[in-house]
Formats: structure tokens, sequence, C-alpha cells
């Protein structure tokens, strides 16, 4: 039985900051960025990848253009030292980017750290030690000074090891656990790590304040973050990084406002893969800052790569309603948001340089890989006329008439609906090619021939239940007068009521298509089309299916 009482707020608030993040409606610059997919992403799945995996995965971060790569835990397992000793033998790690480490501050694990990483001269070497209340009175049961001095040691021996090595590696800190902390207590952590490091403008360390388990709400995050980046020593030869994990669901907002609060830097993950309910999602952090015109210096352009990649390095499935990278989060069911984003298109092809501001798609699907037609209008029961127009149009170049585009959805509608499924956009186009451009019975029509005489004649030649007969009747247009042969004829009463066309393709041969709407007797309105290169015979043949549907629907076989 749930029983709520059994909780408390375990989270500690900052003394009282100036809450200058909160005066601040948007982030205005990427941050550092550092993939840890192949450490906290790796740890946490059921089979972490192997060799030569992690090395696939690694090339595909560095195609995406992190810089700063935590590609492991050396001293945990043999398999995290071997990738790493691999990297550096196998000379795979370009100029530009960093390989980082992480150890506890403890000494045989920061010495066999450092083991793994000789001949490896451009690293930021991570540690931390877990500060928080809880940890402290229950897994350690040691004081505030003694969990301070294991940070002071480790960031002691770390120094010594690179001046050893002869290296000039960048040091990191997490107060492990950080939003458990008192905040007065991990800035007093913080600055006295700071002071054995003793940072410069030319080899900044990095103080990492990790949301290891969220237990507050993002806003509180956030003043925890500025008061940390308001009174810590060094602060200008400091980079302020975030480890936001998403336990209540908020990783994105932790790192948003934490970096509004003054943060430098984001340690996350592609797709939010990570410990329990996963790390902050890089994809999402990056491209929410895309969809707001600040460059994210991480490249998403080929987004159903990076999606097919991931799935199979960790055997994890990207959802498909996960921001961006999901197969359906461009996607349109609704005829109202169909409706409106068909119309959006429309006025951006014909505004140049505008902004992108189409209803219902926070960013151009088209600009991380993704596709129109394959992406944003997806038709099934719920669709309406503009994401049929919509799919007839960008696939097919079909610009139906207003009213027989809200006829025809309607049949496609009713199709998906009895079907149980989502219709593709060749299954919509064969609906209108067997609706409208194939249907010759009980009328069909051989042949036809016009004469100039007090308007236009025209000989008719049609067919009924196997008889052929010629008709002539006068118009005031060809097709006027095939119309008129045909009610002559066959004593079928109606209206031409709507007549449109255009071009198919643009060339000295192209196709075209007309629609044809006839309203009988019933009162309503039956539709046709027809293509051919020649328009007279296009309409001709648009006619005739409009009345072929007309005439069904009155009983004529």
């Amino acid at each position: 039985m749930m029983n709520h009482t059994k909780y408390k707020k375990q989270f500690f608030n900052p003394p009282e900051t100036g809450l200058k993040w909160a005066q601040k409606d948007s982030v205005q610059k990427a941050p550092v960025w550092c993939s840890v997919d192949l450490r906290d992403g790796n740890q946490a799945l059921v089979v972490p990848m192997d060799l030569e995996t992690k090395l696939k995965f690694f090339e595909l971060l560095v195609k995406i253009g992190f810089k700063e790569i935590e590609v492991g835990f050396p001293a945990a397992s043999e398999t995290e030292f071997e990738f790493l000793r691999a990297l550096i033998e196998r000379d795979l790690v370009p100029e530009d980017v960093t390989l980082q480490v992480l150890t506890q501050a403890r000494e045989h694990i920061i010495r066999r750290t450092f083991e793994a990483l000789e001949g490896c001269s451009n690293a930021i070497v991570h540690v931390y030690n877990s500060t928080s209340l809880a940890q402290r009175e229950q897994v350690f049961k040691k004081s505030k000074e003694e969990i301070k001095q294991i940070a002071i040691e480790g960031a002691q021996l770390l120094k010594q090891l690179t001046e050893e090595a002869g290296q000039k590696y960048r040091f990191e800190y997490s107060p492990e656990s950080f939003t458990g902390t008192e905040p007065e207590y991990a800035l007093e952590v913080c600055n006295a790590v700071l002071d054995v490091w003793q940072p410069t403008a030319d080899r900044k360390a990095i103080i990492n304040l990790p949301s290891t388990v969220q237990l507050s709400m993002p806003h509180v995050y956030a003043n925890q973050i500025e008061y940390i980046s308001d009174n810590l020593k060094y602060r200008e030869n400091v980079v302020l990084s975030l480890h936001p994990h998403n336990d209540r669901g908020t990783g994105v907002a932790d790192a948003e406002m934490g970096l509004l609060a003054g943060a430098d830097r984001i340690e996350g993950t592609i797709f939010g893969n990570g410990e329990r309910t996963g790390n902050v999602d890089v994809v999402t952090l990056a491209l929410n800052m895309y969809s707001q015109g600040v460059d994210p210096q991480l490249h998403f352009d080929h987004m159903l790569e990076i999606v097919d990649k991931y799935e199979e390095y960790t055997g994890m499935d990207v959802n498909p309603r996960t921001p961006y990278g999901g197969a359906l989060v461009f996607a349109a069911f609704s005829g109202s948001h169909q409706d409106a984003i068909a119309k959006g298109m429309a006025y951006r092809a014909g505004h140049d340089d505008i902004k992108w501001t189409v209803p219902y798609i926070p960013i151009d699907p088209t600009d991380i890989g993704r596709s129109y037609d394959a992406d944003v209008i997806r038709i099934n029961s719920q669709s309406g006329k503009g994401g049929v127009g919509f799919i007839l149009e960008h696939n097919f170049g079909l610009r139906l008439p207003k009213k027989m585009r809200e006829s025809f959805s309607y049949m496609v509608k009713s199709e998906s609906d009895h079907a149980h499924k989502e219709l593709t956009p060749e299954q919509i186009f064969d609906l209108f090619i067997d609706k409208y451009e194939n249907v010759n019975r009980p009328f069909s029509i051989s042949e036809v021939h016009f004469r100039q005489r007090n308007g236009i004649v025209a000989y008719v030649t049609t067919q009924y239940k196997g008889q052929s007969s010629e008709v002539m009747a006068n118009g005031n247009g060809r097709l006027d007068a095939v119309s008129k042969a045909l009610k002559k004829h066959y004593n079928f009463d109606y209206v031409l009521e709507v007549y449109e066309e255009h071009a198919l393709e643009m060339s000295s041969s192209s196709r075209a298509i007309a629609y044809v709407g006839i309203r009988p007797a019933d009162g309503q309105l039956y539709w046709g089309a027809g293509v051919d290169v020649d328009i007279i015979r296009a309409s001709i043949d648009a006619l005739l299916t409009a009345v072929n549907n007309a005439a069904a629907a009155a009983g004529i076989k």
C-alpha cells in the first residue's frame, strides 16, 4: 500500500541567492559537452558493450562532435582498462578530442587509472567521493572533516602522479550525491580541492556538480548551482559542470536551469541512457537550444543513422516519442494539426527568408535528416483533409480542389478505420486512383471528335452494357459538349459544378491532371480525375469517372 508519510525532503536549500538565473529566458550559447555514454551509459546496460562495440560507439560520438568523452573507469574492470589502452595504442583519438577517465578518491584506484593513461597526453582525470548527509551517516560513517580529507588527498595524488608522468592532465572533481549535500559544505569541499590544484587560465579545473539522484524540483537545483557558482574560489579558472540524472523526469530542465544559473559544461548521454531512469538526454538538450536559434556545436543532421547505431551498440530502443530522435515525434495524425501544418508549409513556400514557424513542428525535420513525407504527416482514422491533401501534393503533385479533398479524406479515414492501421502515402495514392481514375463502369467513352459549329459539336462514342453508340451534342466548350452528350444519351441529369486542372511535370511534354465535380439530383458532389498529356482527354476522363461514381450511387449498373 502506498504511504506518502514515509518520505521527507532530502535536499538542502542554499543560503539566499540572487535568483539571477530566473531572470533569463534562454541559454545563449552552447556549453562544453562531455559524453558519458561509454562510462555512465555503458554501466547501466544489462549487457555492457564489448571492446569493439565501444570503439564503434566512440567513433560515432566523435562524428557527432563531442570534444570531451568519458571513456570509462579503467580501474573497474579489465575491459574498461583495455578499451582505454586500445584508443591510445591504436591512435584512434583525434587531436581535438580529450579523453576523460573516472576514478574514486582512493589511492590504489587512482594509481591504476594512471597506468591506463600511459602514453596519453590529452586527458581529464575525474576524481570523486560522495559527500551527502545520507552517505556520510549510513555508508561511510565519517564526519564532514573526514570526508573532505578524502577529497583533498585524492586531489593531491592526482597532481603528484600527473607531475611524475610529465603530463599536463586537466583535473575534475565531483562531490558525488551533491543534491543530497548541504550546499555550504559542498562549497567547502570543492574549494579545498581547488586550493590543492591552483587552477590557471591555461589549465582550468572542472568542478562537476552531479544530480546523482534527483531529489528536488529543478529550480532548487538551479539555486544550488547559482550559490556554488557565485562563491567558488578561482571562479574565472574553473569550468563549472553539471551531471544531471533523471529520477524525477526533469533531467533536461535541471540542465537548462543549471546553465542559466552559471554552469559552463554538461555531462550526459545521447538519448538519456544511464542508471535508473537515466542521465540527461544530450540530444534533447542540444536541439532545444537549436530550436531557439543557438548553435549547439553538435551535429545531429544524420539522426536516423545515430538512432540505428545507438540501438545496435547498446541493445536499447529509442522510444517513438523521444524528443527529436523518436520515430513519431514529428508525426501528426490529428486532422486539425495536419491542416495547420499543411497551411504553415504552404505559407512558408510563398514567403522568402522567414524563420521556421510552422505550427506544431518545433524544428524543420530536414535539418536532422528526417523528411516531411515520412515523418510529419501520418494518416490514420484520426486524420483530416489537410493531411491527406498534403500527402497527395507533397508526394505525388496532386492539388485537389478543396471540396474534393474533403470528400476523399472521409474515404481515407474510413479505409484506415476498417483496416485498423495507418495508411502509407502509396496506399493513399492507390486509393485515389481506384476511386477517381480507374472507374470505367457503367459508362465508358472510347472516342471523341470535335467540330466548331455554333460553338463546339462533340461526337462521342460511348458504351454501356456492351452496346456502343455515337452521340452528338453542342456545347460552349469541349467538356461542356461531351457532358451534354452523356446527359442526353443516358437521360442522366447533373450540374457540372467544379472543374480544375494543373500540370503534373514541368516539361514540354508534361502531363496534366483535371478534376471534375458534378452534382446530380440527389444533391451530393461526385468526383473524378483524369491524367493525360492532352488536357482535353484528361478532362473527359475526369468527367466520365465523376458520372460513373454518381451513376453507381444512383443504382445504375
